[in-house]
Protein backbone atom coordinates (compact mmCIF):
# COMPACT_ATOMS: atom_id res chain seq x y z
CA UNK A 1 0.00 0.00 0.00
CA UNK A 2 1.84 3.32 -1.26
CA UNK A 3 1.74 6.23 1.66
CA UNK A 4 -1.41 8.77 1.14
CA UNK A 5 -1.17 12.38 0.54
CA UNK A 6 -2.71 12.40 4.76
CA UNK A 7 0.52 9.98 5.74
CA UNK A 8 2.85 11.95 3.73
CA UNK A 9 1.53 15.26 5.06
CA UNK A 10 1.76 13.12 8.99
CA UNK A 11 5.21 12.75 8.54
CA UNK A 12 6.70 15.54 7.13
CA UNK A 13 5.21 16.87 10.03
CA UNK A 14 6.35 14.64 12.41
CA UNK A 15 9.71 15.79 11.08
CA UNK A 16 9.31 19.39 12.29
CA UNK A 17 9.09 18.68 15.97
CA UNK A 18 12.47 18.74 17.90
CA UNK A 19 13.62 15.58 18.21
CA UNK A 20 15.86 16.25 21.28
CA UNK A 21 13.51 17.50 23.80
CA UNK A 22 9.95 16.27 24.81
CA UNK A 23 9.32 19.99 26.46
CA UNK A 24 9.67 21.59 23.07
CA UNK A 25 6.55 21.89 20.45
CA UNK A 26 4.80 23.61 17.63
CA UNK A 27 1.80 25.28 16.82
CA UNK A 28 -0.24 24.27 13.48
CA UNK A 29 -2.11 27.80 12.99
CA UNK A 30 -4.97 26.65 10.94
CA UNK A 31 -5.79 30.39 9.59
CA UNK A 32 -1.90 30.23 7.87
CA UNK A 33 -1.36 26.46 7.90
CA UNK A 34 -2.17 24.66 4.49
CA UNK A 35 -5.02 22.59 4.66
CA UNK A 36 -2.95 19.16 4.61
CA UNK A 37 -0.98 20.31 7.57
CA UNK A 38 -3.99 21.03 9.34
CA UNK A 39 -5.52 17.83 8.89
CA UNK A 40 -2.12 15.95 9.32
CA UNK A 41 -2.06 17.31 12.92
CA UNK A 42 -5.40 16.59 13.64
CA UNK A 43 -4.80 12.94 12.63
CA UNK A 44 -1.59 13.04 14.58
CA UNK A 45 -3.54 13.92 17.67
CA UNK A 46 -6.58 11.13 17.08
CA UNK A 47 -4.06 8.64 16.76
CA UNK A 48 -2.17 9.60 20.12
CA UNK A 49 1.02 10.60 18.64
CA UNK A 50 0.81 14.67 19.89
CA UNK A 51 -1.14 15.94 22.37
CA UNK A 52 -3.29 18.59 20.91
CA UNK A 53 -5.22 18.80 17.56
CA UNK A 54 -3.19 22.15 16.64
CA UNK A 55 0.49 20.25 17.84
CA UNK A 56 1.34 20.60 21.09
CA UNK A 57 3.66 18.00 22.01
CA UNK A 58 4.90 14.65 21.11
CA UNK A 59 3.45 11.81 23.54
CA UNK A 60 5.76 9.12 24.22
CA UNK A 61 4.61 6.75 20.89
CA UNK A 62 4.96 10.60 19.14
CA UNK A 63 8.48 10.33 20.21
CA UNK A 64 8.77 6.57 18.90
CA UNK A 65 7.46 7.31 15.58
CA UNK A 66 10.13 10.68 15.25
CA UNK A 67 13.01 8.51 15.61
CA UNK A 68 11.61 6.10 12.96
CA UNK A 69 10.57 8.18 10.41
CA UNK A 70 14.15 10.52 11.08
CA UNK A 71 15.67 7.32 10.20
CA UNK A 72 13.85 6.57 7.45
CA UNK A 73 13.99 10.06 6.19
CA UNK A 74 18.15 9.28 6.19
CA UNK A 75 18.06 5.33 4.62
CA UNK A 76 16.49 7.14 2.02
CA UNK A 77 18.27 9.66 1.62
CA UNK A 78 21.35 7.28 1.14
CA UNK A 79 23.07 8.22 4.23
Amino acid sequence: MPFSPIHLAELNLLLQFPSTSTQEGIKVHSNEAAEDIVQAAESLFAKGLISRHDGGYLTPMGCEAVELTQKLQSMLAGG
